[in-house]
């Protein structure tokens, strides 16, 4: 299985976000992901489109947008115009979950499903044939640096399962994303499980040697 780590610029430093994209990406990063919260769904308050926008020349791999918005059909055309490739969002926040998703598809840009620790997998079961990525939040979102929820390892397992069925379905790949303390101690669990994307924010950001921990999570999935 191929393992992909995407740094959450949640955790980085917005004084110099351009230089910290550019960081990241050297030091082995595979997406960027960027986290949308509006303080409606979500308890926070973060960045746009336009900040989207002005990283994307300093990005040469996918930026992974995840939305923790409410409503969110209106934001997804602008983000596929600021430069996102997935564009994630969460049921609980469409009014219509499939429209939201060949909306994500029809604007150019990958689709994704969003589930929070308590959100049931019924879900994906009508999504599934027709996104990129399921993410599986192990953490309630809003705020970076939370410890990891510990039921997630049991629920990746569930939703590997339903992943690879539809893989086979579909012939597409479909990526199943983790995103919410994770770290060099927990990432190896976190794969056993099912995940093959793993969003590391305070744990990439905070250690200040970004080619070191970034070695150390991969390091951990070997």
């Amino acid at each position: 299985m191929k393992y992909r780590i995407a740094p959450s610029l949640l955790s980085a430093d917005f004084a110099r976000l351009g230089e910290e994209v550019r960081n990241v990406i050297a030091a082995g990063a595979d997406f960027i992901h960027f986290d949308v919260m509006d303080n409606h769904y979500v308890p926070n308050l973060t960045v746009g489109p336009l900040v989207c926008q002005a990283i994307r020349p300093h990005a040469t791999v996918p930026i992974d947008v995840h939305l923790m918005v409410q409503p969110v059909d209106a934001l997804v055309s602008e983000f596929a115009k600021a430069g996102a490739t997935y564009i994630s969002f969460h049921p609980e926040a469409s009014r219509h979950v499939d429209r939201t998703i060949a909306l994500i598809r029809d604007c150019g840009c990958k689709p994704g499903l969003a589930l929070n620790p308590a959100t049931p997998l019924e879900y994906l079961d009508w999504a599934l044939d027709k996104i990129d990525l399921a993410l599986l939040m192990s953490v309630n979102p809003g705020f970076g640096g939370q410890a990891f929820i510990p039921h997630t390892l049991d629920k990746l397992k569930l939703v590997r399962t339903r992943v690879d069925a539809a893989q086979q379905r579909t012939g597409r790949e479909i990526l199943l994303e983790v995103d919410g303390g994770v770290k060099a101690d927990n990432i190896a669990a976190a794969a056993r499980a099912g995940a093959d994307t793993f969003v590391a924010g305070s744990a990439v950001f905070s250690g200040g040697d970004y080619g070191k921990t970034i070695g150390a999570l991969r390091a951990a999935l070997t």
